[in-house]
């Protein structure tokens, strides 16, 4: 990456280091580095960009951006923008960094963890139907269950918070905990 470019995308040593760490993160969660880099890139930019105008500032191949974009794009992490006068697509991504997490939260929940909790479900239907199954098989799988059961119903619950209400409560951390101790139930030792 350079600092300026052919299409005039400046891209500053900071810009560079998050577009950078975007991408390194992106690879570790299971994300190709090139779509991580360019929603990045698209985060930070003043302004919609071209296709072209990613892949220079980048040095990407324009068929690597192309395919990054449609994959962003099906996400709804980024969106084409017309401008006036130009025929060819900008692109911008989701503006509001919160919406962007929920979005991609809830991709991951779907790619990742709704699949994981159908096969746990089957196996636990399985297991607790096979005699040669052990019970603390069945139980452990039960116990996984029911955790998984209890995150999902509070990531749906989580969901229905507005976000001002949801922001306040994060912020109180463990004095949320605090407030809730009158209602909470004992738990036997």
């Amino acid at each position: 990456m350079t600092e300026t470019t052919g299409y005039n995308v400046a891209i500053r040593p900071a810009v560079e280091r998050f577009i950078l760490h975007w991408g390194d993160m992106g690879g570790q969660w299971g994300v190709n580095r090139s779509v991580a880099q360019i929603h990045a890139l698209l985060l930070v930019s003043d302004r919609a960009l071209t296709a072209d105008e990613i892949a220079d500032a980048l040095g990407l191949a324009r068929s690597n951006v192309s395919n990054s974009l449609k994959e962003l794009a099906a996400w709804d992490l980024v969106r084409r923008k017309p401008v006036m006068g130009d025929r060819r697509d900008f692109y911008e991504a989701e503006g509001d960094v919160w919406e962007m997490a929920t979005r991609i939260v809830a991709m991951r929940k779907a790619r990742e963890i709704d699949p994981a909790a159908a096969v746990l479900n089957r196996c636990l239907e399985e297991a607790r139907n096979d005699p040669s199954v052990s019970p603390s098989a069945v139980l452990r799988l039960a116990e996984l269950q029911d955790l998984v059961d209890t995150l999902n119903d509070w990531y749906a619950q989580m969901n229905a918070v507005p976000k001002s209400t949801l922001i306040q409560l994060m912020r109180m951390g463990s004095r949320a905990v605090e407030l809730l101790k009158p209602f909470l139930k004992k738990k036997p030792e």
